[in-house]
């Protein structure tokens, strides 16, 4: 059997011609992957141009030298991370603080922990738990212990007791003529 040369020399030119194409769809398919691929990770248009420029002229070195420099995140990734660190901030500045020792506390604790703070007090008739300056139960609507059912000011308190030492003063005199 013997080979002819117009043959072989045909099959090496189809040969070529298929490796050829395949570089040529390799070469363009990398260019292809690398900016998309920049483009989710940077929002610069230079850096996305030259990127693209650093595959289409140095073709299987400049992917790898695009993979070296290249962002290790996606712009999603980035911002799902602040997402996280924003919810978990969140989360930390929900917790109150206790008063006395600034440190944090629980919602349901009534007393704190750390520095024994009274933080919350507990309503007589329910037994829920309710803030310290609160006068009234806002739960069950049971004042709290040591209010006076009638609401009246410090300065009524206050002109309630002279009013009563000047009529004692009065009593005093009238009794003594």
């Amino acid at each position: 059997m013997t080979l002819d040369p117009v043959f072989l020399s045909s099959l090496a030119l189809v040969l070529t011609a298929f490796g050829g194409a395949f570089l040529a769809a390799l070469w363009i398919s990398l260019v292809v992957w690398a900016y998309r691929d920049i483009r989710a990770r940077a929002r610069d248009p230079l850096v996305q141009t030259l990127s693209a420029l650093l595959v289409a002229i140095l073709n299987v070195p400049g992917v790898l030298v695009y993979l070296i420099l290249r962002p290790p995140r996606t712009l999603e990734e980035e911002y799902q991370r602040t997402l996280e660190e924003e919810a978990l901030l969140q989360a930390l500045e929900d917790l109150p603080l206790c008063p006395g020792c600034e440190r944090r506390v629980k919602e349901e604790w009534q007393i704190c922990p750390n520095c024994h703070t009274k933080l919350k007090k507990a309503c007589q008739n329910c037994a829920r738990f309710m803030e310290l300056p609160w006068n009234i139960c806002p739960y069950c609507g049971t004042p709290a212990s040591g209010m006076r059912l009638e609401t009246t000011t410090s300065l009524d308190d206050a002109l309630r007791g002279l009013k009563m030492e000047d009529q004692q003063a009065e009593v005093k005199i009238d009794s003594a003529s």
